[in-house]
C-alpha cells in the first residue's frame, strides 16, 4: 500500500465497565499529524515434526506506535499522559503520572487520491520526547514525538475475538460511504453476520459534510410522505507521513 500523505489525528478516551470492556467517547482533534510509525510484536510458535515444520502461529502481542505532531496540547497531556495543571496554569508531568489507555485514528494519502483510515483500540502513552536546539543560520523546525503500546481491546466483537486495529479504505468494494463519512464521528465497531450498525452520535470536531439546502431537503421530504412504502425482500449479505 502506498501512501503519500497522512492527517486527521484524533483520540477517543476510554470508560471501562465493570467487567474491563471499553466504551469509547466521542472522537477528539489530537494534533496535526506529521508521522505515524507502528511497528507489531508477535508471539510465535513452530511446530516441528517429520522433519520439517508443520505448524507455525503468529499471534499479536503488542505494538509501538510513535506519533510526530505539531505541538500537544494542555488537555491532550492530560488525558493522553496523566499530566495535570496546577493553580497557575502549569502542566505539571510527575513520576506518579500515568495517561489513561485511549483509541487513536487517523488517515493516510494515497496516490489516487483516496484515503485510507484508522483506528487503533487501545494504545497507552508515556511523556512526549522534547528535542530543542538553538537558533543558527537556518531555521530548523523541532517539533514532539509521543511513543504509545498498542494492545488489544478487551472487548470482544460479535465473533468473540478481541480486535486492536481496522482500517478502511475510501472507494475500495464493500467499503460504504457511510463509514467512511463517520470515521470520526464514533470510534468503528466491526459489523459481522448481517448486524445492524448502530447510530453513530455527534463528535467534536467531527469532518464537516455537504448538506442540502433547507427547501431542497423540504420538497425531498413532501415527496417522500407522498408515496407509500414499497415492501422489500430481504437478500443475503453477499508508515505513514504528513504532506510537507
Amino acid at each position: 500500500m502506498a501512501t503519500i500523505g497522512m492527517d486527521m489525528l484524533y483520540y477517543a478516551k476510554i470508560t471501562e465497565g465493570t467487567n474491563g470492556e471499553e466504551t469509547y467517547g466521542p472522537p477528539i482533534r489530537l494534533a496535526r499529524a506529521i508521522q505515524a510509525d507502528l511497528t507489531i510484536e508477535f508471539a510465535e510458535a513452530t511446530l516441528f515434526a517429520d522433519d520439517g515444520a508443520v505448524y507455525v502461529i503468529k499471534d499479536f502481542k503488542t505494538g509501538k506506535l510513535t506519533l510526530g505532531v505539531d505541538d500537544i496540547g494542555v488537555t491532550a497531556a492530560q488525558d493522553l499522559t496523566g499530566a495535570s495543571v496546577d493553580d497557575n496554569g502549569v502542566l505539571v508531568s510527575t513520576s506518579e503520572s500515568d495517561g489513561a489507555p485511549v483509541a487513536i485514528g487517523f488517515r493516510a494519502l494515497k496516490p489516487n487520491g483516496k484515503y485510507r483510515y484508522f483506528w487503533l483500540y487501545r494504545v497507552k502513552f508515556g511523556t512526549p520526547a522534547t528535542n530543542l536546539h538553538t537558533k543558527g543560520d537556518t531555521i530548523t523546525f523541532q517539533t514532539p514525538t509521543i511513543e504509545g503500546v498498542v494492545i488489544r481491546r478487551s472487548k470482544p466483537d460479535s465473533q468473540g475475538k478481541h480486535p486492536w486495529k481496522v482500517e478502511a479504505t475510501e472507494g475500495d468494494d464493500g467499503v460504504s460511504p457511510s463509514v467512511i463519512s463517520g470515521w470520526y464521528t464514533t470510534v468503528y465497531e466491526p459489523v459481522f453476520g448481517g448486524e445492524p450498525a448502530k447510530s453513530p452520535v455527534v463528535a467534536a470536531d467531527p469532518i464537516a459534510e455537504s448538506e442540502p439546502a433547507d427547501g431542497v431537503a423540504e420538497e425531498s421530504v413532501k415527496k417522500s410522505a407522498a408515496k407509500p412504502a414499497k415492501r422489500k425482500t430481504a437478500k443475503p449479505a453477499n508508515n505513514l507521513e504528513g504532506e510537507a
